[in-house]
């Protein structure tokens, strides 16, 4: 490749001369990556690959305007403290242009615990809003027009109980199911692979997530009843290709337990939707983004024999990498989030959030949360992203890439299937130890400087600027056991054990729990005592169980 370049670098007020090495580097998930791209490096099959926007395999997009018709989504993730607080919060963002919301729940909400349970102390409010009733989630989504305000809940184990809250809500304020939109996050698999909040064994956990998708086609029809996850994988050190098919995997997973639990394919595939990360690496993620569509349109026809075209299409949301932010030179993320937005954009996105630069110290603050969106609203109103569709069709370098990521993540979804299946690979800890050697080797790579971390390992400054950090006050969390002690005193105690039994019968037997799940929550019966409920009679995950 010849020898090294000289690159003559800005660093701290005084020019120096920093060598760039020019040696063949390697993709993120592993490949080598050409110094040039020519047409031979394109797949001869490329026309049928890609077809054209809005058709199979939709690599190209899965509509056929995109953003040329209207920008994708932007979704802004928040919550913190008390509902209140939050409310305030989404308020502020829908001011400043957001077109949907994104809940952020806190740690004892995510796991099914009230936030007067001993195990919720000092976990209140903190990295999300405690909803812990009927009366919070009231509070939530005060004086939102929940039939105009596309929502997102990233909830998992608990997710049908917080969809129900919002239902509710919707329509104590006149607005049917039918009208609402949004998703919940509701995929427990990855949390068994790689977050943590999960309640319940696999077997019960994948019947609440079909019972889900039932209870959505007949109430809320609109509704994206689960966001199948590769972020948290990716965040946890997954590669692209470990992302993708590890995904995908469990979405495979998902799709098995429908059918099973006697649901068509087409009446409920069109309602599933997907989560990725988008890195700084910008021409591969592109290709990852590209080669999922291309991947799970083709397992919908041709394993699962779905005929609507929207079984196949993989829409999904993306959210910048958090992993990749620094607390050192805060500033330098709102440069790295907008590279991982224009990533997430040229790769097709239906929604991006967009991280705030504080997010490695902190809660964001509302001026962080602002420049988060800003920076979304600079890639749509801004630049010509939006004036075509899917530019790097054609690309040498991107043809190549999504060639290469699709056949090594197939590759490695055939490693997971000879375990049987996505839940008995996880039984046997195959995608964990996959994705613990990944982050193993990226953490190598940045304490030996081989991976540069501007701000890190590279281009440091001997003393940071002071940051003032958003503080959650920790009298919220006496101030919800107030609210939940005056709840208690004022509902009908015999109506809510009554609901509770009901619900407790519906889980022993194989009806759909989500119907007395809603008349509990109706009844004021807590998020707690719901999940605890489902506990007494499904019992409790814990890692050294066997599926």
């Amino acid at each position: 490749m010849g020898a090294c370049a000289q690159s003559l670098i800005r660093c701290r007020s005084r020019w120096s001369y920093h060598p760039v090495m020019s040696e063949r580097r390697s993709s993120e998930s592993g490949f080598p990556i050409q110094g040039v791209y020519t047409a031979p490096d394109l797949p001869e099959d490329l026309d049928s690959r890609l077809g054209g926007p809005g058709e199979y395999p939709y690599t190209r997009g899965v509509y056929p305007t995109m953003y040329t018709a209207r920008p994708w989504t932007m979704r802004q993730y928040a919550g913190f403290g008390t509902a209140a607080e939050s409310n305030a919060r989404y308020h502020q963002l829908l001011r400043a242009g957001t077109m949907g919301l994104s809940v952020a729940f806190d740690l004892p909400t995510q796991m099914g615990y009230d936030s007067d349970e001993p195990i919720a102390h000092g976990e209140v409010g903190k990295v999300g809003v405690a909803i812990d009733s009927i009366e919070d989630m009231r509070l939530l989504f005060d004086g939102i027009p929940l039939d105009k305000v596309s929502t997102s809940m990233t909830i998992n184990a608990p997710g049908s109980v917080l969809l129900l809250l919002y239902q509710l809500v919707a329509e104590e304020n006149g607005v049917p199911g039918a009208a609402l939109n949004g998703t919940i996050q509701n995929d427990i698999l990855k949390e068994y692979i790689a977050r943590g909040t999960y309640i319940f064994p696999p077997k019960p956990s994948l019947r609440l997530v079909a019972d889900t998708f039932a209870y959505c086609r007949a109430e809320v029809p609109k509704w994206n009843t689960i966001s199948i996850s590769g972020y948290h994988m990716a965040e946890a050190g997954a590669s692209p290709v470990q992302e993708i098919a590890f995904t995908l995997a469990n979405g495979v997973e998902y799709v098995r337990a429908a059918i099973a639990a006697g649901l068509a394919v087409d009446d409920f595939a069109p309602r599933l939707s997907f989560f990725f990360v988008a890195r700084t690496t910008l021409l591969e993620e592109v290709a990852k983004f590209r080669a999922a569509r291309r991947i799970w349109a083709r397992l919908m026809r041709d394993e699962f024999g779905a005929k609507n075209p929207k079984s196949m299409m993989l829409r999904f949301h993306t959210q910048t990498a958090g992993v990749q932010l620094t607390a050192q030179q805060p500033e330098v993320n709102l440069v790295r989030v907008a590279v991982q937005g224009l990533g997430a954009v040229l790769g097709g996105t239906q929604s991006l959030h967009t991280n705030s630069f504080d997010e490695a110290i902190a809660l964001p603050t509302e001026k962080a949360a602002r420049l988060a969106l800003r920076t979304q609203q600079v890639l749509a109103y801004e630049t010509d992203l939006t004036a075509t569709v899917d530019p790097f069709a054609g690309s040498y370098v991107v043809e190549a890439m999504t060639a290469e990521i699709e056949a090594a993540a197939e590759g490695l979804m055939q490693r997971v299937f000879e375990h049987g299946s996505a839940v008995e690979a996880i039984e046997v800890g195959f995608q964990k130890r996959e994705i613990e050697q990944s982050a193993y080797q990226i953490a190598q790579q940045i304490d030996s400087g081989e991976r540069v971390v501007v701000g890190l390992n590279r281009f440091a400054v001997d003393e940071e600027e002071p940051y003032e950090p958003l503080r959650v006050d920790p009298a919220i969390e006496v101030a919800q056991a107030e609210r939940l002690a005056t709840l208690r005193a004022e509902r009908d105690a015999g109506a809510v054990e009554h609901a509770r039994a009901q619900l407790r019968a519906a889980a022993e037997g194989s009806g759909n729990v989500l119907y007395p799940m809603k008349e509990a929550l109706r009844a004021r019966a807590t998020v707690g005592e719901v999940c605890g409920t489902l506990r007494e009679v499904w019992g409790m995950y814990r890692p050294s169980d066997r599926f």
